[in-house]
Order: C-alpha cells, then structure tokens, then sequence
C-alpha cells in the first residue's frame, strides 16, 4: 500500500530515462483525500443518504462506495512496476516472493490490529482498546519505519526497528477478547479491515500476475477470468458451502481482485513494453477498455449494484471510472508535466501507509485522553462536513511535513 518506488518511462523521457509515474502518486494521494474525508464525514448526522455507503439491501451505489476501489486499482496498476524495479536489483525470484509475502503479511498485521481495537476486553487485557491500538500501530511505524541513508543513524534505526518488532509481537500475545460463548478468545481474523484486504488482494494478484507477468495479454485473460468468477458466484451458479476463510482464498470472491487486475491491465497499457508505444495508441486502448467495462456493468445490473455483496456491477463500474480518471491525470500530469496544483496531496501519495494510518492514530490518541468533545459539538449537518473537510486537510497537512521530514513507512 505504501508507495513502492515505480520506476516507468514517462512521456518526457521518451524512454531514456527513469522516474516516477506523476499521475499515479497524484491519483493515489486524491483516493486517500477522498477516503480520510468520507471516512470521518461517515459519522456526521443529518446528510443526505448519497453521502454515506449503500446499505447491503439496496441497489445502488454512492460515490463514496468507489473509494476502496479506486484505491484497489492503484495498487494494481503500481504492481507491475514494483516488480519490475526489485527484479532489476535483484533477480532472484525467491527474493522476490518473500518480499510479496512479508509485504501482504504486514499489511494484514495492521489491518487485524485496526479491526480488532474495538473487541479488546479491558479485564483480560489490563489495557483499553485504544492503548492497546496505540502500541500496536506505534510499533508497526517502528518496525517498517524507513531508515535513512545516513550511516550515523543506522543503529537508531536498527534499535527502532526491533523495538518495533517486540511490541507488535506483545500486543498480538496480551490480546484477549470475550467470544460469544463467553470465554476469552484471541484475535479475530473474520475481517481484517481495509488494510488486510489489500494485503490478501495483493497477495492474490501476485499469484496470478508473476508467473505470467511476460505474456502481454496474461492480465486481461486473468481479468476476465475474475470478473466472470465473480459473476457466477453472484448469480449463484457457482455454489460455495460457507465462507472459505481469506488465509486459503485470498481471491475472496473474485471482486476485489478484478478489481486490481484491472489496475495492472491499465498500468499495462500506459506503461508496459509493447508494440503500442504512441500516446494515441494508449489513450485508444484505455478508452476501449474503460467503455467495455461499463458496459458489462449496464449488462449485469440484474445482479444488482453493492459494494457490501460485491457484485460484478460494482466492480465493473468503479474499474471503468478509475481508467477514466487515470486517463486524464496521465494527460495532465505526465504528458503536459503539470503537478504543482496537487501539490498539496502528492506527499499523501508517496508516503500513503502513513498517511492512511494518521487519523486512526488520532482516534486511539482522543480515546485515550477521554477527549470527545467532537462527539457532541461540529458533528452533525454543514457544520459536521466542515469539521470532516478541516480535519482531512489537517492529516493531509502532517503527512506532508513528516515527509518532509523523511518520516516514512514502505513494507
């Protein structure tokens, strides 16, 4: 989730250099604004229902039900240039696979200490939920904390790093929750928040797209694959007895990871070597691509359209709008090389771990200290979105000056 250095050649450089994709830190950085604020604004009272998510019983999706997966579509589309970059340092394959596993597994720590925050039993623990969310997240900035370059400080960072270690294995040993049965039970695995269901989906898409990654048209097929498997199931014509747990199906139900394969096809087009080296050429296949998409949603809206039962149509949708809004970023900010306006949120899209985890860190930090005057003040109508607007611009505002300041985290 973090953002991994994408090595790609832009169009300025017409091949001959390296550098950063502009346009998928900015489409990064504007999904993670997006996300803190419709995150936060989510606990407002009194906003129209288009505001907050579709409940599982309708049919209908809101624009805040496209935000995980326009962030899922980033991390697809940042894949492929990930790889590529740490098989050009090391091509080991068995490197690079314990790299793919130990970067799905951090993202799933994190994400089953986010979701399990809330169960922590005071009375078996010693702690409350958000001192014990507090260790956690402290030692996880610790342990994937990114040294710096400096040899002075390497010990520092080596001591941070192990202390990092240590207090995320105490705090996954002191867990304790009360069951349903009523006695004490361990962490709960059922849904390891958004955190953990990238890392799965990333783990998923990792499977499918190394092994294949040389085949041009291997992304495609694998999307299609997806998408047709999350059809079926949907439909019911694939039958599943209970719920296959994601630590041996990490493709879930086929969504989420249609989702990011859709992401690597995209990153394919603009970015991949083959024979369609003309911006014309690119933007033809992006637009093709995108306009397929959408038209497979219209085709199985009889599916119905949610983000909770993650339906095709869904999928399908929010894939189509996020090539759409790539397409146009890649032309701004790539093409006619104009950034300074997204300025503001681009160090979000660089350094997107930390940032994600920012208000969480707050939220643990007010419950600790017992402040909650925001429970009862700014919290519901115009007054509350301004509250949501001014404390997603303040977070977008500290991950800047930490970044500034170098303080980042890259599993």
């Amino acid at each position: 989730m973090s953002a991994a250095p994408a090595v790609a050649s832009t169009p300025a450089a017409a091949g001959s250099t390296t550098s950063r994709v502009a346009s998928i830190d900015i489409f990064r950085g504007l999904t993670m604004l997006v996300m803190i604020f419709v995150n936060d604004v989510g606990e407002v009272k009194g906003l129209p229902w288009w505001t907050h998510h579709a409940h599982a019983q309708q049919d209908v999706m809101t624009y805040v039900d496209m935000v995980f997966p326009f962030f899922l579509f980033i991390v697809g589309m940042s894949m492929p240039l990930a790889i590529e970059r740490r098989l050009r340092q090391n091509p080991s394959h068995l490197a690079l696979w314990l790299h793919v596993g130990l970067r799905a597994a951090g993202l799933i720590v994190l994400g089953l200490i986010l979701a399990n925050a809330d169960k922590v039993d005071p009375a078996r623990v010693g702690i409350s939920g958000a001192a014990w969310a507090l260790l956690g997240l402290t030692g996880g900035i610790f342990f994937w904390l990114v040294p710096s370059r400096d040899p002075r400080y390497a010990r520092v960072y080596r001591a941070l790093r192990i202390v990092g270690l240590i207090l995320l294995v105490i705090v996954f040993a002191i867990f304790r929750r009360t069951a349903e049965s009523g006695n004490a039970g361990w962490i709960d695995g059922s849904y390891p928040e958004i955190l953990g269901l990238i890392g799965y989906t990333y783990f998923a898409i990792a499977l499918l797209y190394i092994p294949t990654r040389r085949w041009l048209w291997a992304p495609l097929v694998w999307f299609a694959a997806l998408t047709a498997f999350c059809a079926l199931l949907t439909a019911h014509h694939i039958h599943v007895e209970g719920r296959i747990p994601l630590y041996f199906w990490p493709f879930s139900s086929g969504a989420w990871a249609s989702i990011t394969m859709a992401g690597v096809v995209t990153s394919t087009i603009f970015l991949g070597t083959h024979r369609w080296t003309r911006l014309r050429d690119k933007m033809v296949l992006a637009l093709a691509f995108a306009m397929a998409m959408l038209a497979a949603a219209g085709l199985l809206a009889p599916l119905g359209i949610s983000k909770i039962r993650a339906t095709p149509t869904w999928c399908l949708a929010s894939e189509g709008a996020s090539v759409l809004a790539f397409m146009l970023l890649y032309w701004i900010c790539d093409v006619k090389s104009r950034t300074r306006w997204a300025a503001f949120v681009k160090p979000a899209g660089e350094n997107t771990l930390l940032t994600y985890l920012l208000p969480d860190f707050y939220a643990y930090l007010t419950a600790l200290l017992g402040f909650t005057y925001f429970e009862t003040h700014f919290h519901a109508g115009m007054a509350g979105v301004a509250r949501s607007a001014v404390f997603t611009l303040l977070i977008l505002a500290v991950a800047s000056v930490l970044t500034r300041w170098r303080v980042r985290l890259h599993l």
